[in-house]
């Protein structure tokens, strides 16, 4: 079997794979959103959020979603635990080095908020965690991290809770 390295193949491109040092360009993740649900998934996928705030030296967002039952809004209490929730997560955050960091709470569909929130904030890189459901309860919950990655107009990291870390 013949083994070549991607870069040995800029022949049969026509153009360079790895750049050069007339085409480098550093990665500029100027802008970062990190959506949580308040979940130990989402605990592990600001982790890496705030890794890459810090390696690139990004603005770090954190969004929550409150999403509306079929009847009635949310009471006072329900946004007020969402609130606290965050301004404890942006503390953290801020105390691990972010200090920019800031936190955003939205309501509606979560897919469609994040989403929109990604364009509005004009972010280069959404990380976002998936529960990792299989089988019936993905086909009967959905993943939002799925729809997410499928409609975000950047890049987007999915962690997942129970896999290999890398960092």
């Amino acid at each position: 079997m013949k083994t070549e390295t991607i870069a040995a193949n800029t022949e049969k491109l026509g153009r360079p794979v790895v750049g050069t040092t007339d085409e480098e360009r550093p990665v500029a993740i100027r802008k970062i959103l990190a959506p949580t649900d308040f979940s130990p998934a989402s605990e592990k996928a600001l982790k890496y959020a705030l890794r890459f705030a810090h390696d690139f030296g990004s603005e770090l967002t954190l969004l929550h979603v409150l999403e509306p039952a079929i009847s009635p809004p949310f009471s006072d209490a329900e946004m007020a635990d969402a609130e606290e929730g965050l301004r404890t997560l942006v503390n953290s955050v801020r105390a691990a080095g972010a200090a920019g960091a800031r936190s955003t709470i939205r309501t509606g569909v979560a897919t469609h908020e994040i989403v929109e929130a990604a364009k509005e904030l004009d972010v280069d890189l959404i990380v976002i965690a998936t529960h990792g459901y299989t089988g019936w309860k993905h086909f009967a919950i959905g993943s939002t991290a799925a729809r997410v990655t499928r409609a975000a107009p950047c890049p987007v990291l999915v962690v997942r809770e129970k896999e290999h870390d890398f960092l």
